[in-house]
């Protein structure tokens, strides 16, 4: 559920004839990333982070008040244009805070940005894509809207510079002063759906319909996306793109505790925490872990095992089978709703830490919900390039929703 920042290769990999004139770069963003791959493509980010990923200053902008003043879902509490990004198209950028409803349904406010091409929209506005991120720790400063890139930034221009207008959520809790439910699938995906309204309110050339896509951990938030859209049902929404790394937590976790990263379990506890304010962290950490778990919320750290002691010792026995957890794990299983939109799920073969299979069973569910559902697979000798391998598929797809042209299925 991690991933590196993306940096330029060449621009092989992107469908020359659909993107001149544009200069793109490739995409190194790995894959959903759990078990022992998150110790191999985590960075870690020492006191020159800064200078080498370009970090923005957290700011007054990000701070509302305690307790929040009330506001409903996707109300926006303010905005302001901003030229402190480095991004590869011409654009106008602006930052947004919203409101949106924590796991427990309480009142939270979210940051986000608003990539807008420069000119004049077409006649109805640019079309909207929502971007649900990869994984980007739980501490306030880890927002990508923080970085001047926004970790994700040769795709995002290449999107804008195509003529879309591209909202991406933080999540709350990056960014903003509330505890941030990492890892929680549906906490994300209402912080995605409700991004939408407060970007409208902020900017009126926006159109009204939008796709929903994500990757690594935001491939998952986009599914969650399509399944709280199935109840909300808004005409306005079109569909949703899952690209690599598509796997039920509990089916990730399944690895023994030696093969996983201990941060990556500390996030999970922290994550557990946040959706059930009863959990005792206790009952999955150890004493020796404790150090470990508080500085979850403090730094964007790799996710590697440095803690000086074995995992063994810093996990409680059957820590797998504490009641949270187990429901943890239960609200974050994909394809228990029904949803009447279409879905385009890019596997990567070749990723090492979401086998084929993991994907394939989330896919399975979903079709046998009926789901208008289409699989594409990629199997690249450099797994993680998925994503810009699967631009091409990405851009057809994503013009025939807003064309309103009949969906793929090939669910079997």
């Amino acid at each position: 559920m991690f991933f590196r920042p993306s940096v330029c290769q060449g621009s092989r990999r992107f469908p020359s004839a659909l993107l001149t004139p544009l200069t793109v770069c490739v995409l190194t963003l790995p894959t959903l990333a759990v078990a022992p791959v998150f110790a191999q493509s985590q960075p870690s980010f020492p006191a020159k982070r800064a200078d080498r990923l370009g970090t923005l200053q957290l700011t007054k902008f990000y701070d509302t008040a305690r307790p929040l003043h009330p506001g409903k879902p996707g109300e926006l509490i303010r905005s302001e244009p901003s030229d402190a990004y480095s991004l590869a198209a011409d654009l106008s950028v602006t930052r947004i805070l919203y409101h949106s409803r924590s796991a427990r349904g309480g009142d939270v406010a979210t940051s986000a940005v608003v990539l807008v091409p420069d000119g004049t929209p077409p006649k109805g506005g640019w079309p909207v894509i929502a971007w649900a991120h990869g994984f980007s720790a739980a501490a306030r400063q880890c927002a990508p809207s923080l970085l001047r890139n926004l970790y994700y930034g040769p795709l995002l221009s290449m999107y804008v510079s195509l003529g879309y207008a591209v909202v991406a959520t933080d999540y709350t809790g990056l960014g903003t002063d509330f505890r941030s439910a990492v890892m929680d699938v549906p906490s994300n995906a209402m912080d995605v759906i409700y991004s939408i309204p407060a970007a409208h309110a902020a900017l009126a050339q926006l159109s009204p319909k939008w796709v929903a896509m994500g990757t690594s951990q935001g491939a998952n938030v986009a599914i969650g996306v399509l399944e709280m859209e199935g109840e909300i049902r808004d005409p306005n929404y079109l569909g949703s793109i899952a690209i690599s790394g598509v796997g039920d937590l509990k089916a990730l976790y399944g690895a023994p505790a030696q093969e996983q990263s201990f941060r990556m379990l500390a996030l999970l506890a922290f994550g557990v925490k946040t959706v059930y304010p009863d959990f005792e962290i206790r009952d999955m950490l150890t004493e020796k872990a404790m150090p470990a778990y508080h500085e979850v919320s403090e730094g964007c750290g790799g996710l590697t095992n440095s803690s000086q002691y074995p995992e063994n010792e810093m996990l409680k026995q059957n820590w797998r089978n504490n009641k949270f957890v187990e429901e943890f794990f239960s609200r974050n299983m994909l394809g228990q709703k029904f949803a009447h939109s279409p879905l385009l799920v890019i596997g990567d073969d070749r990723d090492p830490a979401v086998p084929p299979s993991v994907t394939a069973r989330v896919v399975t569910r979903l079709c046998k919900r009926g789901e208008p559902v289409q699989f594409d697979k990629f199997s690249d000798p450099q797994p993680g390039l998925v994503l810009g391998d699967s631009v091409r598929d990405q851009m057809a797809w994503i013009q025939a929703r807003f064309a309103g042209r009949p969906t793929s299925n090939n669910c079997r």
